[in-house]
């Protein structure tokens, strides 16, 4: 499929939703991916049952802090620094790209390494949504190694990462992240394209088109497009979703510390929704409570939306004042067995409660 400008933009609002708030801004990533498109550059997007199993396969993304993102505007280069000295170490060419996450800015950039590169890009991701962490990825969930990986920043510094594992690849990457001023770009997780089609999670870039063409068409058609969009999940992997709550936004608490956003956002519920929901934050929304009850839990999706144009808001976007609809929305089945949930599940963030599925939450 070749990428166009309206598909581009369906991209960055169904990214923006997928990323559960975090991911990074798309906007920043959509304007460099049509900067590309205006300069006559193929967007190239690949299934992944039509790849070699022997293509060389590496995914490419920005890691560290999405708010940092505000002030420090990528150049458009420093990921393509980081696939071409990855290759360089690997005495070998990628045949694709393609993301590491479906949430926010990562969407984007590997659309936009693909078309400076002439590479395609895979049309799948490994977290489904987005998540702070570079060893929560279903590749490494099923055996692929992250590193090794390389990491850049604007000024064309790179340092290559060879750890023993994937969560001690994460523990170097942040600290030159955090070096290179809150957020690099990397690339890592290279792999088969035999092993992207075991280990990724499939079709999330047209997914996310789709989902941004559900909430467009609804508008334009005078429809509310969040029940659009409830409608639509049950044909995809996301099978169920439903509103959790509704209300206006009373607090955000926010701060950049160790590499991540971390926070806690409040929402007083609005008829009939009452109470205050509490969301805690790291990067991504993680749990959602009310009155110390869960209402969702990572894995499953947390998506924040403004109530009135049902865009969806990244927890950088998050502001006092905004009248949001908060959903939940099941992950595909690949992010729910024993094994993911030991990468990617409550626990692994600091989380007392264990993983319930939204479908089981009343």
């Amino acid at each position: 499929m070749k990428l166009n400008s309206e598909q581009l933009r369906d991209l960055a609002v169904g990214a923006a939703f997928l990323g559960t708030g975090g991911g990074g801004n798309p906007y920043v990533g959509r304007v460099m991916v049509q900067q590309c498109l205006d300069e006559g550059l193929s967007v190239e997007i690949v299934d992944p049952k039509d790849i070699d199993d022997d293509m060389l396969v590496i995914p490419t993304a920005m890691m560290g802090a999405p708010t940092v993102l505000v002030e420090k505007i990528p150049s458009g280069q420093e990921a393509i620094f980081s696939l071409q000295r990855l290759e360089r170490h690997l005495g070998r060419k990628a045949g694709a790209t393609m993301p590491i996450e479906i949430g926010g800015i990562n969407s984007t950039i590997p659309l936009l390494v693909g078309a400076r590169l002439g590479l395609p890009i895979v049309d799948a991701d490994g977290m489904g949504r987005a998540f702070p962490f570079l060893e929560m990825e279903t590749f490494g969930v099923y055996g692929i190694s992250g590193s090794p990986m390389a990491i850049s920043d604007e000024y064309g510094d790179c340092a290559l990462i060879e750890a023993v594992d994937n969560r001690q690849m994460e523990w170097l990457a942040r600290a030159v992240a955090i070096r290179m001023g809150g957020c690099a770009y990397i690339a890592e997780y290279a792999m088969s394209g035999a092993d992207v089609k075991r280990t990724a999670v499939p079709n999330t870039l047209t997914l996310a088109i789709r989902i941004g063409e559900v909430l467009r068409q609804a508008r334009v058609g005078h429809r509310n497009p969040i029940d659009a969009l409830l409608g639509f999940l049950p044909s995809t992997l996301y099978r169920y979703g439903r509103v959790i709550y509704a209300g206006k936004m009373i607090d955000v608490q926010r701060e950049t510390k160790a590499g991540f956003a971390m926070g806690r956002a409040r929402i007083e519920g609005l008829a009939p929704f009452s109470s205050v929901m509490e969301i805690e934050i790291q990067n991504e929304n993680l749990v959602a409570r009310v009155d110390g009850a869960v209402k969702a839990i990572v894995p499953d999706l947390i998506c924040i939306m403004n109530t009135e144009t049902a865009e969806p808001i990244t927890s950088e976007d998050l502001r006092y004042g905004q009248r949001v609809t908060v959903l939940a929305v099941s992950v595909p089945e690949i992010m729910r067995t024993p094994e993911a949930l030991k990468v990617f599940g409550p626990s692994c963030f600091g989380l007392k409660e264990p993983f319930t599925p939204i479908e089981e939450i009343g």
